[in-house]
């Protein structure tokens, strides 16, 4: 999300009073002026409640490589979008990133399943009830 902040703050910080109107950036400017305010595209403020953690690693690793996935749609929607070249590398760059944390954290849930009881898969969680790894 910083990365997007900065790419954002690098290509409106010398607009003039006639080019933020233009662009539709009047509302944002009026509450922001060019500082970066985290927000979805739809003007939805960020907020932490969108980094979920329950505390159970398989949960948590599925939260984790739902986010990598919905990250990597949002940077392919930008790169249709986009026709800046030095926009586009960063982007894709950015994009590659999610491509590698979702194999990642892949391969960490496979580790971590590979060490459950398979009768008890999905019926305890590994960071509390300890008695779901397999006895070896």
């Amino acid at each position: 999300m910083e990365m997007i902040g900065t790419i954002l703050y690098q290509l409106t910080k010398n607009l003039t009073v006639e080019q933020i109107k233009a662009a539709g950036f009047d509302d944002y400017f009026v509450d922001h002026t060019l500082g970066v305010y985290p927000q979805s595209a739809a003007g939805v403020p960020f907020t932490t409640a969108y980094l979920q953690s329950k505390g159970d690693a398989i949960t948590d690793l599925h939260e984790d490589l739902a986010a990598e996935q919905k990250a990597r749609t949002t940077y392919d929607n930008i790169l249709r979008l986009a026709d800046d070249p030095d926009v586009k590398d960063a982007i894709r760059f950015l994009r590659e990133r999610e491509i590698v944390h979702y194999q990642r954290f892949g391969e960490n849930l496979r580790l971590l399943t590979d060490k459950l009881d398979e009768r008890n898969f999905y019926a305890f969680n590994p960071e509390f009830d300890k008695k779901c790894f397999r006895k070896k």
